[in-house]
């Protein structure tokens, strides 16, 4: 197995296998995936903008209604300059939180949405050609040993069915020997039937070593061509996950509560 398999294979092992028949659309899933969650991230940072604007315009409104109320108020000198101050300082505040919220649209919102466009692309009718080609390539490199364990899951239920008919019949027969109205013809016929039996659960034996030898044959192949497969979608969310932490990692909380960006 590739290491890049092993790192993004999920962990839950009550989950069915990725070999399995039909269960690399998890792997494909995941271009869908990818582009909800931009859509989630650019929403998130949207309604913090919204945020921002909103408590810069309280505060904004906040000062200047007090400004006014103070310059046309009894106070005076020293204590209405340092009452005046506060104002001021909640408008720069203001500035600053509407300054958080441009930098959220029209930069970080921005960068998403273009890295989106560029790794992600719509199909006429639906869906993503990242997704179809990935779904197209598993399918591909499945469709022979999905074939090669059909005819062996259906050898084996032959086999199966076939020692449990020899079975039968030898019980049938070993019953027959002790009852005394079964005849000796009668007899006969069940022995006849056990050997025949036996023959043709030889055969379903033989048929089902066959299938299962030409699958375990395959298998290797099969396995290195899904790996493949796997890899180029592994890539693409490595580059998904990369461009996200970095985009994510450019904004942080300040000590202040504000949003300051790093780069």
């Amino acid at each position: 197995m590739s290491g890049s398999y092993d790192e993004c294979a999920v962990a839950d092992d009550t989950m069915d296998s990725f070999w399995e028949v039909g269960n690399y659309k998890r792997a494909v899933k995941r271009f869908n995936d990818g582009h909800q969650l931009c859509n989630e991230l650019m929403n998130c940072l949207g309604e913090r903008a919204k945020i921002e604007k909103a408590y810069g315009d309280q505060l904004t409104a906040w000062s200047k209604r007090w400004r006014q109320l103070i310059e046309k108020g009894p106070q005076y000198g020293s204590v209405e300059r340092a009452w005046l101050a506060v104002m001021t300082e909640a408008e720069k505040v203001s500035e600053l939180h509407q300054d958080v919220k441009n930098n959220l649209l029209n930069e970080d919102i921005e960068k998403v949405k273009n890295w989106q466009k560029e790794a992600y692309h719509k199909q006429m009718i639906g869906g993503f050609k990242e997704a179809k080609e990935a779904e197209e390539g598993f399918k591909k490199a499945q469709k022979p040993w999905a074939k090669k364990l059909k005819e062996m899951e259906t050898a084996k239920k032959s086999y199966h069915m076939a020692c449990k008919e020899e079975k039968l019949a030898a019980t049938r027969e070993a019953n027959g020997k002790t009852e005394a109205s079964v005849t000796p013809d009668q007899q006969k016929k069940l022995h006849e039937k056990v050997d025949k039996c036996k023959q043709d659960m030889q055969k379903a034996k033989e048929k089902y070593e066959k299938s299962l030898e030409e699958l375990n044959k395959c298998t290797p192949q099969y396995m290195e061509s899904m790996e493949q497969v796997f890899d180029q979608c592994q890539q693409h969310e490595v580059k998904r996950l990369t461009f996200l932490k970095e985009a994510l990692l450019d904004i942080k909380l300040g000590p202040e509560g504000n949003f300051t960006h790093l780069s």
